[in-house]
């Protein structure tokens, strides 16, 4: 397990339209169908990264307490399968399914979507607003495994807040740590 960063993609970037295969539903989804109202959160997570397995309980619950604000979730996986097993799209929908996730979870076969995302780490958080520009890049909160920081979501929730309260986010936005996205 390597502490990859996350590479702060500049802000007002406007996020890369994609269709991928939901390892939920097997449906395929675009961006377009799957943005929210309001704003779209982009987190690209893994089934086998410890750093997502200590999130994914915030990961879920920030999900469905924005859902009704007009915010939507999006998780993808990146991670080549074939090297790494416990990413293929069967084991991420039993990840979705034991951890209760009310979003879709995509998996990005090519790794086009995270190379057009700048993506570098699992767990690694983007937040567009309505008309699909960043406005957040960076960590979920300061917790990580084995720090004994509260798992809060406190960095992502603020930056969401800001945009239903239609305030400018001033807090610092800091880098997410994680395992580097296992690339082909």
């Amino acid at each position: 397990m390597s502490l990859t960063p996350s590479n702060m993609l500049p802000l007002g970037t406007t996020a890369t339209e994609f269709t991928l295969q939901d390892t939920i539903s097997g449906n395929n989804y675009s961006l377009n169908e799957l943005k929210g109202l309001k704003a779209t959160v982009i987190m690209f997570i893994c089934n086998h990264c410890p750093f997502v397995k200590h999130v994914n309980p915030q990961l879920a619950q920030l999900a469905r307490d924005y859902k009704s604000k007009g915010i939507n979730c999006i998780a993808i996986s990146s991670n080549d399968a074939e090297n790494y097993p416990e990413d293929a799209p069967i084991h991420l929908k039993q990840q979705a399914i034991d951890n209760d996730f009310k979003f879709p979870y995509l998996y990005d076969q090519t790794q086009a979507v995270a190379k057009a995302y700048d993506a570098a780490c699992t767990p690694d958080f983007y937040v567009f607003d309505a008309e699909l520009k960043l406005v957040y890049r960076g960590q979920l909160d300061d917790s990580r495994p084995g720090n004994g920081k509260p798992l809060n979501g406190s960095d992502l929730r603020h930056a969401l807040d800001c945009i239903i309260e239609q305030k400018e986010n001033t807090q610092t936005q800091k880098p997410s740590m994680g395992c580097n996205i296992k690339w082909k």
